[in-house]
């Protein structure tokens, strides 16, 4: 087998990152786009000692797993790689991811994963979209093969897979809600209209760089973010108009300016055109604030679900005291303080802990006590003799996991419950080697909260031996 090799393969199962996984006499090719019980004609593009990958060039039996995709850019944009998938095979195979995790990670072959909860909504879910402008427009397939002619140097959407300096124009997406589609088409209108030109990545050069749009799910309150290179307050003005006229349910817009040379939506200053200049939500009854930069779950009703499924683990009891390491703004550790004596969160971006001790105090919580640090630093026996002794410990690390360090902590503390939420099942399964001296795996919970994607919550539960 070399590149450039056509192959006729049978698709057996989901693999890493979304692919899937066939043989060709015992070697493994990974195949993107893939339903397992495909059988498909695909090419190889990469060959590796191991393992090789290829594209589909023709789906020659498709999979009784195959669904039709709703979106008319389905498989151009990066926004949904499994809309082709029936969802309840989407949660099997996010269980599974889950426990191949466990198995080669943490050389756990007999653990029990149970089936993964479903998010509430499959689409419109995300409470927050940022979209990409762009001096560089992504064409379709079927925009190449029409007799239409487009605007090649302006777009308003989302980057095709791998092309961070190109956009997808979408004028559909079912990723957020109807309103939002609406507000990007209506914001590209206007751009067009009145001459703003799109931000040119290598030339650095242009206007227009990100379109952020945040949305208050249980509150119906409705946040603009337009980035720009540069103020104009003029520009501000009409995009102002134009959303109280097109749009009223805007309840806010920002003007964020960022004239550095990074992709990303955070800037040197952020001013507010019209409205608070951020806006609210719930979780479980607690409102929170939420402004226009500031880390909030993205699936709000998913996040309800994955905070239930973290306390109904922790086991709480009203004389318990919990830490909440990893606790950003004080979500889970808010959620969970009705039901505890009283609860530590430790976090350490500052901004996020001054956010948590603000909701904590806007929602009548008097039992939580948040503290800003570096937990590799600040998670010492003295932090304990001055806080108390955890019964029950929650972390929630970022994707790339804990330090070896703090897993050595929290083993040396060997609190009776430990849960451990993660967004990552690989660097979940390393940490939880580092603790299976001390600990025992009571229960394995995959939560989805990104339909269509190949990404997993999971809940676990421990339990001291």
């Amino acid at each position: 087998m070399k590149r450039g090799d056509e192959l006729e393969l049978t698709i057996e199962s989901f693999a890493d990152k979304g692919k899937s996984l066939a043989r060709v006499d015992g070697y493994v090719v990974f195949v993107g786009g893939a339903v397992p019980g495909d059988k498909v004609r695909a090419q190889v593009f990469k060959k590796k000692r191991k393992h090789a990958e290829a594209r589909i060039l023709e789906v020659l039996e498709p999979s009784p797993l195959r669904v039709e995709p709703r979106c008319a850019y389905f498989g151009v944009c990066g926004g949904c790689k499994w809309q082709h998938v029936d969802y309840a095979a989407q949660l099997e195979a996010k269980r599974e991811s889950v426990e191949g995790a466990l198995r080669y990670e943490a050389g756990l072959s007999d653990i029990v994963v149970e089936p993964t909860l479903p998010s509430p909504d499959v689409y419109f879910y995300r409470n927050k979209m940022e979209f990409s402008f762009s001096a560089e427009r992504w064409l379709t397939q079927d925009e190449i093969g029409s007799d239409a002619s487009f605007d090649r140097d302006f777009g308003l959407g989302l980057h095709p897979p791998g092309f961070y300096g190109k956009v997808v124009d979408l004028h559909e997406c079912h990723l957020q809600s109807e309103l939002s589609v609406r507000i990007v088409n209506r914001v590209r209108q206007l751009a067009k209209w009145e001459n703003w030109q799109p931000w040119n990545v290598h030339t650095h050069e242009g206007f227009l760089r990100h379109l952020v749009i945040r949305q208050g799910v249980h509150t119906g309150e409705t946040l603009v973010n337009l980035v720009t290179n540069g103020f104009v307050h003029k520009r501000m003005e009409q995009l102002a108009t134009t959303l109280q006229n097109d749009c009223p349910e805007v309840t806010t817009l920002v003007n964020t300016i960022h004239t550095g040379l990074g992709q990303t939506s955070i800037g040197e200053e952020t001013r507010t055109i019209y409205g608070p200049g951020l806006l609210h939500d719930t979780i479980g009854g607690l409102t929170f604030e939420i402004d226009p930069h500031a880390f909030f779950q993205t699936n709000t009703k998913g996040a309800e679900v994955l905070y239930t499924a973290a306390r109904e683990a922790a086991g709480l009891g009203p004389d318990d005291l919990l830490y909440d390491l990893y606790c950003g703004a004080g979500t889970i550790s808010l959620f969970c303080a009705p039901h505890v004596k009283h609860v530590v969160g430790v976090e350490l971006v500052p901004e996020a802990v001054a956010n948590a001790k603000a909701n904590a105090e806007r929602n009548g919580i008097s039992n939580a006590t948040f503290v800003a640090g570096d937990m590799l630093k600040l998670f010492t026996p003295e932090f304990v003799r001055k806080h108390g002794t955890p019964d029950v410990l929650i972390v929630d690390p970022p994707r790339a996991g804990m330090h070896h360090k703090v897993v050595k902590q929290i083993a040396e503390l060997a609190p009776e419950r430990l849960v451990y939420v993660s967004c990552n099942p690989r660097s979940q399964a390393r940490d939880l080697a580092g603790l299976l001296d001390t600990y025992t795996v009571e229960r394995v919970q995959p939560v989805d909260m990104f339909p269509h994607t190949a990404h997993v919550e999971t809940v676990m539960t421990l339990r001291r031996k």
